[in-house]
């Protein structure tokens, strides 16, 4: 199900944010601060996934995305990468029958295709076994980048447009926000009402460019490895005391809420 952009309608506003997106950053200061590898943070890291999944369940969020690894982080230095993966694998293996047993569905988003084909292979199976459940909705976004979303997206509309019939993509005036946002990669996920970053930066990253456009944004100085149900607390609290207005005026909300 395709859900209608911000900027189009105006949607609901949850006491709870119905949608959480998280950038967990920090992995590999907090084991340098503790005079331990970068491998030692990020298998914290996963430990943190799993206390946050389960704050979640318990609050009452009903989609969490997690930026795990972005189409830039190639760039790290290789020993760091092949980590990274293997790390991905080994979470495949011993999360997504719990995940599965909770009600959990798994999701994986980003150009799969740099990914060996055993990763790919245990990703697509994680998805179909989880596919039924709607307790939470669990993305993990990998080899992702807000840009390469929306030009895949835009690909993937010409190409249904050139099916439909060549005249149809000769008029541009005929595209909408609504129908390119239908090929994004989380066309199955409301925008998120609440973005996260850990490790203290202050920006997105190439995150979620496209559907970050109305999001509340909260940034810590919290490295990921010690972010759990107290801090995601702290989040949906400073998320609570904001003025989510749409483009409309405080005025115009205090006449709706009266």
């Amino acid at each position: 199900m395709a859900h209608t952009s911000s900027t189009q309608t105006l949607p609901a506003i949850p006491t709870v944010p119905r949608h959480v997106a998280i950038i967990m950053d920090g992995n590999g200061r907090w084991a340098t601060k503790r005079f331990l590898p970068r491998v030692a943070g990020h298998g914290k890291g996963v430990e943190a996934v799993r206390a946050v999944v389960e704050a979640c369940v318990v609050r009452g969020v009903e989609y969490l995305t997690l930026f795990a690894f972005s189409s830039e982080n190639w760039r790290r230095p290789a020993d760091e990468v092949s980590l990274l993966m293997r790390l991905f694998v080994v979470a495949l293996e011993r999360e997504v029958s719990k995940m599965h047993a909770n009600g959990i569905r798994l999701k994986v988003v980003g150009d799969l295709s740099r990914f060996d084909a055993k990763l790919q292979q245990m990703i697509d199976s994680a998805e179909r076994k989880t596919a039924g459940n709607s307790t939470l909705t669990v993305t993990i976004c990998a080899n992702y980048g807000g840009r390469w979303d929306v030009m895949q997206a835009v690909q993937k509309m010409m190409a249904a447009r050139s099916a439909a019939g060549a005249g149809a993509v000769q008029d541009p005036a005929a595209f909408s926000e609504d129908e390119l946002a239908q090929y994004l990669a989380m066309a199955y996920a409301p925008e998120p009402d609440l973005f996260i970053r850990t490790g203290g930066e202050q920006r997105i990253s190439n995150f979620l460019l496209w559907q970050l456009a109305y999001s509340e944004l909260y940034f810590t100085d919290t490295y990921w490895p010690d972010f759990g149900a107290d801090e995601l607390d702290q989040a949906i609290a400073s998320y609570q005391q904001r003025e989510r207005r749409f483009g409309r005026t405080s005025a115009q909300l205090l006449e709706q809420a009266s």
